[in-house]
């Protein structure tokens, strides 16, 4: 739960505060004695990011960032204040306090402080830590409360992707994931229809039917749409999300050691989606957008698909299956084709689609690759270097689409043993005919080691660069 956040105008006395520290910093808000302010001043010209003063009765936390040569990084250094203030915060249970400093720098803190408050401790039948910060308190005559709750709502938003991604399938089937989108439409204002396995075969979605062939569950299709009144665009941005709940590799088994303990992690593209919409929809931005998330599990059961297998896409495309491990394209694909009946002004898809990207970059960054124009690849790489949810664009070069010919189908599911992310990225490409980009974030949408505000487990990436880059193209900022 996040704390209750109110503005004033000055400092309290005796109350626990944390000030951010200018280049040129003024002590004087804060009644420093001057062999205090001579300590601090020392300190400071060291690498220390946050100093403590313990004055008994309250602590005073001085919040320093380090002095970066670019914009984009100067603010990171401020959101990694913020996690590190997160932890000290914790560790000496403070409850409430008040933040003092500069308009921008409080924000870019306070979404760092913020995002490193998630946890996930919903299967924890012993909670270790009961702590948590209840109230803060902005000390600025600049902000106002419309700017921190539309970050709160953004942090909220993210959470829930967060969660939805660190939930086991036990829990999280794609039955159950639809249940979980209906609820976040619920509470944060837009629609949701369920399409049922019925449903999806009266729409011919091989894709999709194929992976959910060896599993007992059934497969979804599920539609979200935020179409509020005095939309600014007259056809929508559609956010497509892969939803595999759960990936063994089917009948082509993920061979390699541990590769199958972090497929619950499998419906990242689809958390982001969800996760993209509550933030849009809970800060009623005048966008219309729609979310297009096919869900199922991959499993190995009796009628699983079999690697020679060829099937029938959604858009009539065949498709010989080469591997059942890459599965991903298969549901995403269906949903691209299924996105060409609203004309859209621009489709963009997010999926945990190959290893290849993760080795590539690892989980610094998200591989990006399209056929929107260059204004708009520029300005999704700027929302990405904005959030720090940084972007780096590959290739579709036409020699690549050599490698997905098949001898008795259109197309076939996998391309040779090299450029493994721009070959799956080729094969979505086939199912578009609007402009068009594709996230594949394998790399950093499910950490296994704690990483700054990031956490560990399920990132949410994705959703902070969607709604800093919907704000900007629409020019709502």
């Amino acid at each position: 739960m996040q704390p209750a956040i109110t503005l004033a105008p000055s400092l309290q006395e005796n109350q626990h505060t944390v000030y951010l520290l200018a280049p040129e910093p003024d002590f004087s808000p804060l009644g420093l004695s001057e062999a205090e302010q001579q300590w601090v001043s020392q300190k400071l010209k060291g690498d220390e990011g946050v100093l403590s003063l313990n004055r008994y009765h309250h602590w005073i936390f001085l919040v320093k960032a380090p002095k970066k040569q670019q914009a984009p990084q100067q603010d990171e250094a401020w959101r990694q204040a913020g996690h590190k203030l997160a932890g000290l915060l914790k560790k000496e249970k403070v409850q409430a306090l008040q933040l003092g400093g500069g308009t921008q720098e409080q924000l870019l803190l306070l979404e760092g402080l913020l995002l490193s408050l998630y946890s996930f401790d919903k299967y924890k039948t012993k909670k270790q830590d009961s702590w948590r910060l209840q109230d803060l308190t902005l000390i600025s005559s600049e902000l106002n409360m419309e700017q921190v709750r539309e970050l709160q709502q953004l942090v909220s938003a993210t959470w829930h992707a967060r969660t939805l991604i660190n939930e086991p399938v036990v829990y999280l089937t794609a039955t159950q994931l639809s249940r979980e989108l209906e609820g976040l439409g619920r509470e944060a204002g837009f629609a949701v229809e369920v399409f049922e396995e019925g449903k999806i075969q009266s729409l011919k979605m091989g894709g999709l039917l194929a992976v959910n062939a060896g599993s007992t569950q059934p497969p979804t299709f599920n539609v979200l749409e935020y179409k509020p009144e005095g939309s600014v665009n007259s056809k929508p941005l559609i956010l497509v999300g892969k939803g595999v709940v759960y990936d063994t590799g089917g009948l082509s088994l993920k061979p390699t050691a541990g590769s199958m303990d972090l497929m619950k992690s499998d419906m990242s593209g689809a958390a982001t989606v969800a996760g993209a919409l509550y933030a849009l929809a809970a800060n009623k931005l005048p966008v219309w957008v729609v979310g297009l998330i096919p869900a199922t599990d991959n499993r190995p059961g009796e009628e699983a698909i079999t690697p020679g297998d060829v099937i029938t896409m959604c858009d009539g495309t065949t498709v010989e299956i080469l591997n059942t491990d890459a599965e991903g394209r298969l549901i995403l694909a269906d949903a691209l084709s299924y996105a060409k009946k609203y004309s859209p002004e621009l489709v963009l898809d997010f999926a945990t689609l190959t290893g290849a990207a993760a080795r590539a970059i690892g989980p610094e960054g998200t591989v990006c690759m399209g056929t929107a124009s260059e204004a708009i690849m520029q300005e999704l790489k700027q929302a990405g270097e904005q959030t720090y949810e940084r972007l780096v664009e590959f290739p579709l070069w036409e020699e690549y689409e050599k490698q997905l010919e098949s001898s008795i189908a259109d197309l076939t599911n996998l391309g040779g043993p090299n450029a493994g992310a721009i070959t799956a990225g080729l094969f979505l490409k086939h199912f578009t005919d609007y402009p068009w980009v594709h996230f594949d974030i394998a790399g950093p949408a499910f950490l296994t080691k704690a990483d700054s505000y990031r956490g560990k487990g399920g990132t949410g990436v994705g959703v902070r660069l969607l709604y800093r880059f919907i704000k900007h193209h629409y020019k709502l900022a």
